[in-house]
């Protein structure tokens, strides 16, 4: 098994899930070894148990930004990790608010809580959890692995950010929620893999009909929030990356398009490697040598 990949559990763009679609926004990054989700959208869970890792072993966990389609499920994951065996530190990065989030799961828990440490014998979970809010600029440093973040344009949120994941070795970059913003070019600069967000101009109008309880403001947040296939190929080709990975596809489970209408969106901006990303991919990173 590589020792530097990116697998990514959950592609879809928005919270909703139908009959046939994929799952929100989560992804399992591996560099040197070290385990990191990044966001925990529905499905989170089961997309790391399907990836081989073991719940107890959860350590590091990045939430981009508190829409829902990118923390629903941090509560369950960390919960479910705890009853799997889970006995260690978790670090918890993401913006102001989650700690809210948190602390009101915890309360909603409670019993159950209390109950299995009584019971079964458990370490308390309240204890083994820490959150940390995140700003622009140098996250953490673990060892060889750098984390760095930048806000992007993500109205009507402030705090939505973008991360970099860079070792010796490897760089991958996450645009998380943006519309297209220059910043994101510098920052992702060289990188070996952009997984930027994507949406397809042509398919919004039937998108916004079988969603059904949206109106006009829906699509205005599309427009003013989310950047189109074209715009995350025309970042990745100015940032000078190795390879891009459209993901938080918007949308995902229409089966009038096709992974092909994905390529043919960025066809002329650029010509590098594409990974149209689906539930369960694996992409490579460099450094799987030896």
């Amino acid at each position: 098994m590589p020792k530097n990949y990116v697998a990514l559990l959950g592609t879809k763009g928005g919270p909703a899930i139908r009959p046939g679609s994929s799952m929100p926004t989560s992804n399992l990054v591996v560099l040197d070894g070290q385990q990191i989700v990044v966001d925990c959208g529905l499905g989170v869970t089961k997309g790391l148990v399907d990836q081989g890792m073991q719940l107890r072993d959860l350590s590091l966990i990045f939430v981009t930004h508190l829409h829902s389609d990118h923390y629903l499920e941090l509560g369950p994951l960390l919960y479910t990790a705890w009853t799997a065996g889970l006995k260690t530190r978790v670090d918890v990065y993401g913006p102001a608010g989650l700690g809210l989030y948190w602390a009101n799961f915890l309360a909603s828990m409670k019993a159950d809580i209390d109950l299995r440490i009584e019971d079964e014998g458990r370490p308390d979970l309240r204890d083994l959890i820490t959150i940390h809010i995140i700003d622009a600029g140098q996250v953490i440093q673990s060892g060889d692995i750098t984390v760095s973040a930048i806000r992007t344009e993500h109205p009507p949120l402030v705090d939505c950010f973008a991360m970099s994941f860079k070792t010796n070795g490897a760089h991958v970059v996450f645009s998380a929620d943006t519309a297209p913003i220059m910043a994101l070019e510098d920052f992702a600069r060289g990188a070996d893999l952009l997984i930027h967000e994507a949406m397809l101009e042509s398919a919004l109008p039937a998108l916004m009909a079988r969603i059904g309880n949206g109106t006009d403001k829906l699509m205005a947040h599309w427009l003013r929030s989310h950047s189109f296939a074209h715009d995350a190929a025309r970042t990745a080709t100015r940032a000078g990356v190795k390879a891009l990975a459209l993901s938080h596809l918007i949308p995902s489970d229409d089966p009038d398009y096709t992974e092909q209408h994905w390529h043919d969106a960025v066809l002329g901006h650029w010509e590098g490697p594409l990974f149209v990303g689906h539930d369960g991919l694996r992409i490579p990173l460099p450094g799987n040598e030896g």
